[in-house]
């Protein structure tokens, strides 16, 4: 049955143009342009090594993408039985530019041979505008790296380009037509004449329109996840690259290159605040590590394109648009949430978050939130994106977002009264307002030289918990009723808990770090007295401090 208060919650916030965007998307399917590609364009400028992922390409045939293996002689292009993104994966063509794709380029030109004689234009995963933009700039990639294209490559380009600028995610909007307009532009510059100024002014419009939308003054990525701000800098990197590669006679072009170069530094230094010292992003929203190139890797794809950003300085930095806090004294590193779920049209890789956190010490993860294995629509997808799966607290066993459908969100969460003043943050929340009282959440974090406060209240009289999911890992050891001591796979203790209000478990929790991969770990859970909770969070003093 069709819940409608909980549909027009998630559709009340979109925008007029997704909606007839998806109506169009859907009714108007165009054929595809088969006829001869314009010629190349001269590269004129330099062009820099991208970033790069891990290997992928096991074989002509094999491959291994979000840590799931399969042959592609087994189940084909369009496998019934491989996930959506395993299948949106798979036409990526991220292995061109990976780690060592020199040592791999015999399977990598088969893998591409087959591509175009076994994927007919229109048809399939493969066509769908995402995979055919990333798919687009993975080839152009590769050809810049030193391969030639041969020229079936090069007419199937351009079929595809055509395909796209007729398929453009005006619908979705958000990193998907980000991706779409960056394939256009990347196209544009491979080819020259008239259609190829088409497809480049299309895509720098797009560009034009999205880039202020969706770069944040902050610097974060409006969509507030660690990975798709990854993903959003890898494209400005990319873009700039390209852009300065070919040179094109273009005083627009100029114009969005100087943006691009303009918002760099502040998306570098905003990954770098989200960044825990082991060189892993914060786990908020959909977040999974392998996805997105390295932290190291994109620090070193910029330095090379000549974009420096400041690295976060000792003590307390606030992302006030994006609405991100970092702790940084000593050893400890605290990230706090109090942003909102995302854009109000577009909370599509939202989860139930708010008010979470996440504590490194030194270069070890402490508390984590629960992270991303798995996206479509599933329980486990379901419960990935629920509060319990977050270090944060729950009321009345609801999500403090309404997560569900995969990518859908109805009511959300909306923080509010922020105060931040020196070491101490504290913030609320009514997302659970909904409930007998319209209860409010507020919590405040403070951390000084050896510990961490954390102090939760609940206004309205029902049950809470907060739940401190550790790191994989680590284990809880029960001192006395109230104390707890936090301790690695050698025994060594990390860190100490008094629980100075409310009740304290242990419990079992997830934590999934990458798509394909859930592990058990281990989780305290404080159970709020009337209305309150306090945990006091302690370390040795005498460790290395966390690199800034």
């Amino acid at each position: 049955m069709i819940n409608i208060g909980r549909l027009w919650r998630t559709v009340r916030p979109l925008k007029a143009q997704q909606v007839i965007g998806r109506l169009a998307f859907t009714l108007v399917r165009p054929r595809a342009d088969a006829s001869p590609p314009p010629a190349q364009r001269e590269r004129q400028g330099v062009w820099v090594v991208p970033a790069m992922r891990e290997p992928s390409l096991l074989s002509a045939s094999r491959l291994r993408l979000l840590n799931v293996e399969r042959d592609l002689d087994a189940g084909g292009w369009d496998d019934p039985a491989a996930d959506k993104l395993w299948r949106y994966n798979l036409h990526y063509f991220d292995d061109l530019t990976a780690r060592d794709a020199a040592e791999r380029s015999a399977w990598q030109r088969a893998f591409l041979e087959r591509w175009v004689l076994e994927n007919p234009p229109g048809r399939g995963t493969g066509w769908e505008p995402y995979p055919t933009s990333l798919r687009i700039v993975s080839w152009i990639k590769w050809f810049a790296n030193g391969t030639a294209p041969a020229p079936a490559w090069l007419h199937s380009l351009a079929v595809q380009t055509r395909w796209l600028r007729r398929r453009l995610e005006i619908h979705l909007l958000g990193n998907h037509l980000f991706a779409n307009a960056k394939a256009l532009v990347y196209a544009g510059l491979l080819f020259e004449g008239p259609e190829a100024d088409e497809w480049l002014e299309k895509g720098q419009a797009l560009l034009e329109r999205e880039l202020p939308e969706q770069i944040l003054a902050d610097g974060g990525q409006f969509e507030r996840s660690p990975m798709y701000h990854a993903l959003a800098f890898e494209d400005v990197l990319d873009l700039l690259n390209v852009i300065a590669a070919y040179r094109p006679a273009s005083a627009r072009l100029r114009t969005l290159e100087s943006s691009l170069r303009q918002r760099a530094p502040g998306m570098l230094h905003w990954l770098r605040c989200m960044t825990h010292a082991d060189g892993s992003p914060g786990a908020f929203n959909d977040a999974a590590d392998g996805v997105a190139p390295s932290v190291r890797e994109l620090e070193r794809y910029a330095a090379q394109l000549g974009i420096a950003g400041a690295n976060p300085s000792p003590g307390l930095t606030h992302l006030p648009q994006s609405g991100y806090v970092r702790l940084a004294r000593g050893q400890a590193v605290a990230l706090l949430d109090v942003a909102p779920v995302g854009p109000d049209y577009l909370p599509g890789h939202a989860h139930a978050d708010t008010l979470s956190f996440e504590l490194s010490l030194s270069d070890r993860r402490v508390v984590v939130n629960g992270g991303t294995s798995c996206y479509g629509i599933s329980a486990e997808r379901q419960r990935q994106r629920g509060t319990a799966a977050h270090s944060t607290v729950q009321i009345a066993g609801a999500d403090s977002s309404e997560v569900w459908s995969g990518f859908r969100v109805g009511r959300r969460a909306r923080p509010r009264a922020l105060a931040v003043e020196s070491w101490r943050v504290c913030c609320s929340h009514d997302g659970y307002r909904f409930l007998p009282g319209r209860p409010e959440h507020r919590r405040c974090w403070q951390l000084d030289s050896a510990e961490l406060i954390v102090e939760d209240e609940v206004s309205a009289d029902l049950p809470a918990l907060a739940r401190y999911i550790l790191a994989p890992g680590l284990r809880l050891h029960q001192v006395s009723a109230l104390s707890w001591q936090v301790r690695d796979d050698e025994h060594d203790c990390i860190a100490h808990i008094d629980i100075t209000q409310g009740r304290g478990a242990r419990t079992s929790s997830q934590h999934a770090p990458r798509f394909g991969v859930v592990l058990t770990v281990e989780c305290l859970e404080v159970t709020l007295v009337e209305g309150r909770a306090r945990t006091r969070w302690t370390w040795p003093g005498h460790a290395h401090s966390v690199s800034h």
